[in-house]
C-alpha cells in the first residue's frame, strides 16, 4: 500500500511530514510526500486579519477532498478546534515541548528589559500573556518561518521574539540567548507541540494504517485541549491557553483566557484522570463561560 502525505513546504512542515513518513514506513507502507503551498505561506499580512492559521489547513483539506493526497500532516495547534465532519484527526504523535521560549538579542531577562523594548510575535495568545505581566513592553508583529523570524530578530528592530520550543528542537537550531517562562507566565496554545495526521472521515485501509501509529494518550490530551477551545467558540488566534499534562496517572489541567490587551484574564487549574478527562474539560469550559470568557476573546 502507498500513502500520499500532504504537507506545507516549510522546513518545519517537511520535517514533520518525514517524521510521520518514517513511522508509516516502519509499518511496511510505501510513502510519497506531496508539498503544497497555502495562502498563509505567501501572504505577508497578519494571520488574524487574513483568516488565521486555518489558512495553512484549508489547502491541505482541499487536496484531501480532491484525492490528491491520502492524509495531511499538521502542527496540530494550527488546526481549528472545529473541523468539517468530512475530515478526522486519525493520529497524534507523542508531544514535543509544549513551551514557548523567548529568543533574545542579549542576555537580559524579560523582567529587566527597559520600558519600550520590542518583543516580536503575531500570536494574540502570546502577546496577551506578555502584556499581562509586562505592560511596559511593546509587541510588534512578526511573520515567516523559524529561520526568517530569527533573521528578523538579528537584523530588524526587535529585542526578543517568541517561538515554540518544539520548532527549535525539531530543526535542531541553536540560539545564544534564550529565556524560559514559568507556567503562570506563559501557557501554550491547545495541542501545541503535537503533530496531527488528518484523513477523510472514512473507514478504509489508509485511515486504519494511519490510526495504527496513533499515540492514544496523547490523542486524549490533545483532544481535551481542543475541546476546551471549541467550547469557548475560540479559534487558533484567540488568546486562549490550555495545557493537559499526564503525570503519575493524573492529568493536570492549566487553563487561561485573556483579553487581547492582556489587561484582563481568567485563570484556573484542576485535575482529572483519563477516564473522566472529557467531562472535566466540559465542566471547566462551563466555568470559564460563566465567568465571561467568551466576551474576553472578542
Amino acid at each position: 500500500m502507498k500513502i500520499r502525505i500532504g504537507t506545507r513546504k516549510s522546513e518545519l512542515a517537511m520535517f514533520q511530514a518525514n517524521y510521520v513518513a518514517g513511522k508509516l514506513i516502519d509499518n511496511g507502507i510505501e510513502i510519497e510526500i506531496v508539498p503544497i503551498i497555502s495562502e498563509g505561506d505567501i501572504s505577508e499580512g497578519p494571520l488574524h486579519e487574513i483568516g488565521g492559521k486555518g489558512l495553512f489547513v484549508n489547502k491541505l483539506e482541499e487536496a484531501l477532498s480532491a484525492n490528491e493526497i491520502d492524509c495531511a500532516v499538521h502542527s496540530l495547534k494550527d488546526v481549528p478546534a472545529k473541523i468539517d465532519n468530512r475530515f478526522i484527526i486519525n493520529a497524534v504523535m507523542p508531544r514535543e515541548s509544549y513551551e514557548d521560549i523567548l529568543v533574545k538579542n542579549s542576555d537580559v531577562e524579560l523582567s529587566m528589559m527597559p520600558t519600550g523594548s520590542i518583543v516580536g510575535t503575531s500570536s494574540p495568545r502570546r502577546s496577551a500573556q506578555i502584556l499581562n505581566k509586562y505592560p511596559n513592553l511593546i509587541i510588534k508583529p512578526i511573520r515567516g518561518n523559524i529561520s526568517t523570524r530569527l533573521s528578523k530578530l538579528r537584523n530588524e528592530n526587535y529585542d526578543a521574539i517568541l517561538i515554540a520550543e518544539a520548532a527549535i528542537n525539531r530543526l535542531e537550531i541553536g540560539c545564544k540567548y534564550i529565556s524560559r517562562f514559568h507556567i503562570k507566565e506563559m501557557l501554550p496554545a491547545a495541542s501545541q507541540g503535537y503533530i496531527g495526521i488528518q484523513c477523510l472521515n472514512t473507514d478504509n485501509e489508509i485511515s486504519r494504517a494511519v490510526s495504527n501509529i496513533n499515540s492514544s494518550i496523547d490523542m486524549a490530551l490533545a483532544n481535551a485541549e481542543r475541546v476546551f477551545v471549541a467550547q469557548l467558540n475560540g479559534s487558533c488566534t484567540s488568546p486562549i491557553c490550555i495545557l493537559c499534562e499526564y503525570k503519575n496517572n493524573i492529568v493536570n489541567i492549566h487553563a487561561k483566557v485573556l483579553s487581547l490587551d492582556g489587561k484582563k484574564q481568567i485563570s484556573k487549574t484542576t485535575t482529572a484522570d483519563l477516564s473522566n478527562l472529557n467531562q472535566t474539560i466540559l465542566s471547566l469550559s462551563k466555568e470559564f463561560i460563566d465567568d465571561g470568557a467568551r466576551s474576553l476573546i472578542l
